[in-house]
């Protein structure tokens, strides 16, 4: 291979080469043109990791994996295709998560760098905390459609992944999916909702029927009769679970399509306040659906079908043929394993028909426009297109950046950004003018990791401190908590120590405003310090988050509260760097994945006197969400957002925004 050529590279950086230990985290659209490039390249000693198995949706673009490898470990399959490349490297292949307790700290101490092609922020945080710890030089990369980036995250000389928030998804209240949506990403959540209640794992968070909770539907004699009419001699309501009721009906489609279409919209009509500014649904009669599309015509190309609208004749037609496949489905797995359950996945047909026929018909009695097939497995399965060439593209700049680190040039390892059409300088590859230096107020980097905590002491348990705050926001993997100044240990890492504590509320055990936590996390190598401050839990759930994790009070503080900015005044945060300007009232995000289709200024459109940059000649492009209509990536495994929430280019003109279509 190249570095085995003598005079390809110069001799410092073939040594490098031939003597490194490369760890390369993800074996996906980027994870295998990296482990490509570097056998051919002429690295020896690589391992690979990834949990992931080869799916057939993957070989559009995942070159190292062809049709007999469906079903087996990807890492696994990529090691043997590379070693047809390079019989003379050394490759180990672990089928697992990164996350694992068998990758601590002396794991990662042994390599010379990390190369991450993660697909989803928990690992990406995991990988970055550890790489952190043992101090050893990470590439981060990501692609979304045409787009791309990789940037260094160096100890002590570059921001890490979590130096700056990411964008938040955007959550939807229960009551507005169950009761008055109205977007289509309403409908398509309330549809797979709907396959879950029916052949998925039932989540009581996830029910369809009305929600009588609805706080605008307050004071209201909502469906008191329906109520009534289903009490008990007791006088109790027995609330049947939609898959018992669909069970006991035998999955009829006629009966089930005048439970959901028909029965539960007449009993939302009867929730006066929810229409008192709204248009109110139109209930739908199984015998007497409408068979035409507003604006299409029934002679349509059979090969364009996944992009039309469909009647809601055929919506209803589709909805039954894929309710009994799915039905037939359930009741096979179940014979093998009584308790198991169907898993809603965008390629399987019958599961994408019976969501987008749900989503479809919901939209019509709504009056929400409705969306062809092609556009709710778009929304419904979180896909930007994968790119073949972008992937590619990245992968190089990934391993020019490992030559930088190998000999020692890391301050020459600039964070690159991929674009889908050429700045004014025609630059399709964008680098930065110098690598971003840490966030001194990171809580995970800093030299001291500090974050602030904004919760109501007096509702949260530990249990939900542990599992939503804890694991979930800050992605730890085993923490353990103590109050400082106590000496209390409130949560234990240890099985069994503190599990009595889990349904007390934090104030029992002397959590109040003003305390500070204590978190180890020794499986992450990382130690934070937690400042809580309290705050009421608000009334309406989905209003406002539960908690708040930030890395200073002062962005507790409303908007109102600051000092209002002069004309022309880019907002800035506290050491001085542009801060993202972001409207997501539209931002559609569906809680499947994080990564999302971006909007990129085009910089030729701009005269460079109008161009404003975040630091004396350095120059970042603005990545700004898509709203409605959104597209995802296919398959995460080969996509990240790429953001830079608090550096961004400020852009003054409105119309200078152009929308990246693939």
């Amino acid at each position: 291979m190249a570095a085995s050529i003598k005079g390809v590279f110069n001799d410092e950086l073939q040594n490098a080469i031939l003597n490194s230990k490369i760890l390369v985290v993800g074996a996906g659209g980027i994870g295998c043109e990296i482990l490509k490039n570097l056998v051919m390249t002429g690295f020896k000693d690589i391992e690979i990791i990834d949990l992931d198995t080869i799916d057939v949706s993957n070989l559009n673009r995942q070159f190292l994996f062809q049709k007999q490898h469906v079903g087996k470990s990807k890492s696994a399959v990529a090691r043997e295709t590379a070693l047809t490349f390079n019989p003379d490297a050394k490759i180990t292949a672990y089928h697992d998560s990164i996350t694992s307790s068998d990758y601590g700290l002396n794991f990662f101490k042994k390599f010379s760098l990390v190369m991450g092609a993660l697909d989803n922020r928990a690992a990406r945080n995991h990988v970055n905390r550890m790489c952190l710890a043992a101090d050893i030089p990470l590439i981060e990369s990501g692609t979304a459609g045409y787009n791309g980036q990789v940037e260094l995250i160096k100890k002590g000389l570059s921001q890490c992944y979590e130096c700056f928030p990411k964008p938040p998804q955007k959550t939807f209240p229960g009551c507005t999916i169950r009761n008055t949506p109205s977007e289509p990403i309403h409908c398509i959540v309330w549809s797979k909702h709907l396959f879950n209640q029916l052949f998925g794992e039932e989540d009581p968070d996830q029910d369809v029927s009305p929600d009588t909770a609805d706080p605008e539907a307050a004071g209201d004699k909502a469906g008191e009769e329906a109520l009534n009419s289903n009490a008990n001699e007791k006088g109790n309501v027995e609330r049947v679970s939609t898959r018992l009721w669909a069970h006991s009906n035998g999955y009829d489609p006629e009966k089930l399509f005048a439970k959901l279409f028909h029965d539960d919209i007449k009993y939302l009509l009867s929730m006066d306040n929810l229409w008192k500014k709204r248009t109110p649904p139109t209930p739908l009669d199984w015998k007497n659906l409408p068979d035409e599309v507003a604006g299409c015509s029934k002679d349509t190309d059979e090969r364009l079908k996944d992009q039309q609208r469909w009647s809601i004749a055929k919506c209803a037609l589709i909805f039954g043929k894929a309710l009994e496949n799915l039905k037939n489905k359930l009741e096979e797995l179940r014979k093998k394993s009584p308790n198991d359950h169907l898993v809603w996945d965008k390629d399987d047909q019958d599961a994408m028909d019976f969501v987008a026929a749900c989503a479809n018909i919901r939209a019509y009695i709504f009056g929400i426009a409705q969306k062809s097939r092609f556009d709710i497995k778009s929304m419904a399965g979180n896909i930007i297109p994968a790119i073949a060439t972008t992937n590619a593209i990245i992968a190089g700049v990934v391993i020019l950046h490992a030559f930088r680190i190998l000999t020692g040039n890391l301050k020459a390892c600039k964070s690159v950004y991929l674009r889908p059409r050429p700045n004014h300088r025609n630059q399709f590859l964008v680098p930065e003018r110098e690598v971003n230096p840490p966030n001194p107020k990171c809580y995970v980097c800093a030299p001291t990791p500090t974050a602030v905590l904004a919760l109501d002491t007096t509702k949260m348990t530990i249990a939900e401190l542990n599992d939503s705050v804890l694991k979930e926001r800050l992605n730890m993997i085993a923490p353990d908590v103590m109050i400082d100044g106590l000496g209390k240990i409130i949560i234990s890492s240890e099985e069994g120590e503190t599990e009595e504590n889990n349904d007390k509320i934090l104030e029992e055990l002397g959590v109040k405003n003003g305390s500070i936590l204590k978190v180890d996390d020794f499986q992450q190598n990382y130690s934070l310090t937690v400042n809580i401050v309290h705050r009421d839990k608000p009334a309406v759930r989905g209003d406002v988050p539960d908690f708040l994790v930030v890395a200073d009070e002062q962005d507790l503080k409303p908007k109102e509260e600051e000092e209002p900015k002069k004309d022309n005044q880019v907002p800035s945060t506290s050491n001085g760097q542009v801060t993202d300007i972001i409207d997501d009232d539209l931002l559609e995000i569906i809680p499947d994945d994080d990564d999302e289709l971006m909007e990129v200024v085009d910089e030729e459109e701009l005269p460079a006197k109008k161009r404003k940059t975040v630091s004396p000649g350095r120059e970042v492009p603005l990545i700004k969400k898509r709203k409605t209509d959104r597209q995802v990536s296919d398959d995460g495994d080969d996509c990240c957002v790429i953001e830079d929430t608090n550096e961004v280019t400020c852009i003054p003109q409105k119309n200078s925004l152009k929308r990246v279509h693939s």
